[in-house]
């Protein structure tokens, strides 16, 4: 007799802790187009908010059910969620459910695009894309970029189409800060994972760069953000006020190190949470930009 799952089961499963690296993104990018032009359609900027997420949730699916197919989430030492591993859901459960969210994700692209017009079509079939290929590419050392570009960059260009009508590509002066550091969360999980990929067939961007190489990338990815922003305020692409960041950058500090320490004892376990910390990263660095950028368009009301 199959397993009846209650609404919370169905909604544990899409991982919806990990929203907010999409979800984040999208506001991030919209408030960041409210700092420079004070012009948005806050109706159509959170419409997109929701749209990413159940993208996400059907990313988030699509690939935990293309993991336990290749094998990734049944290796001996395997760190997973146990939902297929252990049958809370069976691999066709978890299949049809990301099939259901893609095909609303894709029904709430269709009637915004109805609302702001014809480009949105093509930000959203990349959208599509980056959700249907990414175990594909992430098992042929390519989803880091997928991350970067259907986490960080795609979305502050939809997000900037529906929020003023039209692009405006200073966005992605926000947009590639953000989407490093959500890479760093895939980045630091395949690192730490590199072992049982490896005896499951699975190569990816941490395999091909080798242990010395990705501690390398996700310092990298860590630490530069905090510097683009830094080097950008003198030209007035950030407000002063983000310089606040810099009490965020001691989080990216501690992540570095623990993954340079990582390096010397190759112990899967010493950053076995590095992935979740990573997204707090992500989580603080948005949350405290995003003040930063209200802040400085309220003085700014104030003064005008």
């Amino acid at each position: 007799m199959a397993k009846k799952h209650t609404l919370k089961d169905w909604i544990m499963v899409t991982r919806p802790w990990s929203f907010t690296a999409s979800g984040l993104t999208v506001v991030t990018a919209l408030i960041y187009l409210h700092w420079l032009t004070g012009a948005v359609h806050w109706g159509y900027g959170w419409w997109a908010v929701g749209a990413i997420i159940l993208f996400h949730a059907a990313g988030n699916t699509w690939s935990d059910y293309h993991d336990f197919r290749s094998g990734v989430d049944t290796v001996e030492g395997a760190i997973s969620i146990p939902t297929l591993r252990e049958g809370i859901f069976t691999p066709k459960q978890v299949r049809n459910l990301s099939l259901v969210l893609l095909a609303l994700a894709v029904a709430s692209g269709v009637a915004l695009m109805c609302f702001t017009g014809w480009w949105l079509l093509a930000i959203g079939v990349g959208g599509i894309l980056c959700t249907l290929c990414y175990p594909y590419l992430k098992y042929r050392a390519l989803g880091d970029l997928v991350i970067l570009l259907a986490y960080g960059l795609l979305p502050a260009i939809g997000t900037s189409f529906v929020a003023l009508g039209h692009i405006d590509w200073r966005v992605l002066w926000v947009a590639l800060p953000v989407g490093l550091l959500v890479d760093a969360i895939l980045h630091a999980n395949n690192t730490r994972d590199m072992a049982t990929d490896r005896r499951a067939s699975i190569r990816t961007m941490a395999h091909g760069l080798g242990l010395r190489g990705s501690v390398v990338l996700y310092v990298l990815e860590v630490l530069f953000p905090f510097v683009w922003v830094a080097v950008l305020v003198p030209f007035k692409i950030f407000p002063l006020w983000s310089l606040m960041l810099v009490a965020v950058m001691r989080v990216a500090m501690r992540n570095s190190a623990q993954m340079r320490a990582y390096k010397d004892t190759e112990n899967p376990a010493e950053i076995a949470t590095l992935d979740q910390r990573s997204a707090q990263l992500q989580m603080l660095f948005c949350l405290v930009m995003i003040a930063s950028l209200l802040l400085d368009a309220y003085l700014k009301t104030l003064i005008g």
